[in-house]
């Protein structure tokens, strides 16, 4: 009777451990999203600069999402997997640089760190552990100078553009077609928040996007100084 119930209880561990496993392979492709800091302060809400200080008017990264071809999304797939920063010590500089926290009250970022791998990184484990997953997401930014592509274009901060014409730009420099998420100032009016570009299971090449989210711009945005 013991060894039989034994047996359950190893058999319930395993299915368990399977049914992780099998939550963090499960994915499509990423989304790799980076938002515009100056849209991210003018809000009713404002923000907090990082304990660093203000980070550089530069568009810093939000995080890499796994995501479904369906348009949903797995989150927080493994709870015996929390952010260790230990893990990424050799990363922090460049993760206060490029992925700073505005978030109120200050702090130095490893809580949105946290936050970002343990709702969404865990979801890809089986792909990258959690130093890989920060440094692709590094690697990322890397690859298109969102800023430049913009300003090429002469789409500068402080100015209001065509939402078309801003993922014209961002489409000619990366090769493949963004999404652009909106949000409102204190005034009401539509802003350049974050944008969107998918990247393969690997988390290294950008593709085309399979869906895109939802959400409403006007076809006009302003872009504001930061």
């Amino acid at each position: 009777m013991m060894k039989f119930q034994r047996s359950i209880v190893i058999n319930l561990v395993l299915l368990q451990c399977l049914a992780i496993l099998v939550a963090s392979q499960s994915f499509d492709f990423f989304y790799f999203v980076q938002q515009w800091p100056g849209s991210y302060c003018d809000t009713k809400q404002s923000c907090c600069y990082p304990t660093t200080g203000k980070p550089a008017a530069d568009f810093g990264i939000h995080g890499l999402w796994p995501n479904y071809q369906d348009g949903s999304y797995p989150s927080n797939c493994d709870p015996d997997s929390p952010f260790n920063p230990s893990e990424i010590s050799d990363l922090k500089g460049s993760m206060q640089r490029s992925w700073p926290t505005l978030a109120c009250p200050s702090s130095d970022g490893q809580q949105f760190w946290s936050h970002e791998w343990e709702k969404h990184g865990t979801c890809s484990e089986s792909v990258l552990d959690q130093h890989a997953y920060f440094k692709s997401a590094l690697g990322l930014k890397q690859k298109v100078n969102l800023l430049q592509a913009l300003r090429s274009s002469g789409i500068t901060p402080g100015g209001s553009y065509s939402l078309r014409s801003i993922k014209d730009a961002i489409t000619e420099a990366a090769g493949y077609t963004p999404w652009i998420e909106c949000n409102k100032d204190s005034s009401g009016n539509y802003q350049l928040y974050q944008i969107y570009q998918c990247v393969d299971t690997s988390g290294s090449k950008l593709i085309e996007c399979p869906v895109f989210p939802k959400g409403a711009c006007s076809s006009e945005i302003e872009f504001p100084s930061f």
